[in-house]
């Protein structure tokens, strides 16, 4: 019986770069757009770099013959032909950037992510702050450590246990679905930590209001810290209703699910732009890019002046040298390098999966209390004055003893803020007073029946 047929395989299409939009939006645009950048765009989109004008013209000559090629050649049927180079630009070249990608998340299923469940946590900051990042391009992967660091925090005070190893993959973006300037933050976190053996704790609870809050008190010390606020602005920021930050958390990955996990990764690290959602007329010179959200203010479509586009696209490219994924705890190289060294031979079993304990409402309340201690350095139920235990006594929800309590405090207030300096004292003391004073009795006395 003869063999059977060999698996059909794709055949390599040779790319057609000039027939991109992206590609002819570049080519139309580029060089008139460093001319009058600085006039009409720097001030939205900080000043010119170096580095986007060579990755854009890098960008120019990828795929394109007329810059070099290699010589393809089949020795069975003599067939052959030619492979331009490629720019290998990344954020940018949608083309090398989907290579990219592709190498990366065949890494990450065979190599780095372990067989647990995954989370994916999403961290968005305010525009205020947004704008820093712009002129300092490192300060989102400060950022990132920030919330890597508050992630594992939150990890370790839910489940009790303060050695607990957790696998972080963070990918740096920097765009919106307009490609507008977005910088923000995609975690994939293990859904829980690893003990030292190696047993996996899953993560207990996950409340997102109050890891929220953690982000945005961790990120406001840390311009604190790097001088970009003081103290005043950072504490008025912690008194906005709506403070922009947010914690996204509802994205979760089953262990078995691999394909799902590296779709998701994709994602992370995708590009700014996607070329199916973009068009560019030449004829009417505009640019009409449609978002990838079904609903909130950013979706929809929107066209623009093609100069306008390409200087809000132009502005996402990476400084060189610039890490924009990074891996922390069970994931850091450090450690991996550590396991290699310990376990020469990697095991095939997978890990011992232990659900964490559940916890009660005030349990969980207690905890969350000593994760802001332990990250803020700062105990939100400590007393002020003589820094003992405090306990919450009522909640009030009534209008009218609400301004009854805040029109006694505000009178006090004026009443010590407007007092005059004392008059001399009287040789003659009321009776009153002293009375008063001796029939109180002393603190230790019994309670009379």
């Amino acid at each position: 019986m003869p063999d059977a047929a060999p698996a059909a395989r794709g055949v390599y299409q040779l790319r057609r770069p000039q027939a991109s939009p992206l590609f002819r939006l570049v080519s139309d645009h580029l060089h008139r757009l460093q001319t009058v950048y600085d006039d009409r765009f720097a001030r939205e989109y900080g000043p010119w770099r170096s580095v986007v004008a060579q990755v854009a013209e890098k960008f120019l000559a990828c795929g394109l013959l007329d810059h070099g090629f290699a010589r393809i050649r089949c020795d069975d049927c003599a067939h052959e032909y030619l492979l331009a180079f490629s720019c290998k630009c990344r954020y940018f070249c949608p083309s090398c950037h989907a290579k990219r990608l592709a190498i990366w998340t065949q890494w990450l299923d065979t190599t780095l992510l372990a067989p647990v469940p995954h989370r994916q946590v999403v961290l968005t900051i305010p525009r205020r702050l947004r704008a820093y990042c712009l002129y300092r391009r490192r300060l989102l992967g400060e950022i990132a450590c920030v919330a890597a660091h508050t992630v594992t925090a939150a990890i370790r005070a839910l489940t009790g246990e303060r050695d607990l190893a957790v696998g972080i993959v963070a990918c740096l973006q920097t765009h919106g679905s307009r490609a507008n300037w977005h910088p923000h933050l995609h975690l994939l976190v293990t859904d829980g930590g690893f003990r030292r053996d190696g047993t996996f704790v899953s993560w207990p609870a996950h409340d997102t209001a109050r890891l929220t809050e953690a982000f945005r008190r961790a990120v406001l010390r840390l311009f604190v810290r790097l001088e970009l606020f003081d103290e005043e602005q950072a504490a008025g920021m912690l008194t906005w209703p709506h403070s922009g930050f947010h914690v996204h958390t509802a994205v979760w990955v089953p262990e078995d699910d691999r394909a799902f996990a590296t779709r998701l990764a994709r994602y992370c690290a995708r590009n700014p732009v996607a070329l199916e959602r973009l068009t560019y007329d030449r004829t009417a010179k505009a640019v009409t890019y449609r978002s990838d959200k079904s609903d909130g203010p950013t979706a929809g479509t929107e066209t623009v002046d093609p100069m306008e586009f390409l200087a809000r696209v132009l502005v996402h490219i990476p400084d060189k040298g610039h890490v924009t994924t990074r891996y922390y705890g069970w994931y850091a190289n450090r450690l991996r390098g550590m396991r290699r060294q310990a376990e020469p031979v990697a095991a095939d079993t997978p890990p011992l999966i232990v659900p964490a304990t559940r916890l009660a409402p005030t349990e969980a309340t207690r905890r969350w209390a000593a994760l802001l201690q332990q990250i803020f350095e700062v105990d939100p139920l400590a007393c002020p004055t003589c820094h003992g235990a405090m306990r919450i006594v009522a909640f009030i929800t009534q209008a009218a003893v609400i301004d009854q309590i805040l029109t006694h405090l505000r009178s006090r207030a004026a009443h010590a803020t407007h007092a005059g300096a004392r008059s001399p004292p009287s040789t003659l003391a009321p009776a009153s007073r002293s009375t008063a004073r001796a029939a109180r009795p002393p603190a230790d006395a019994p309670t009379p029946p």
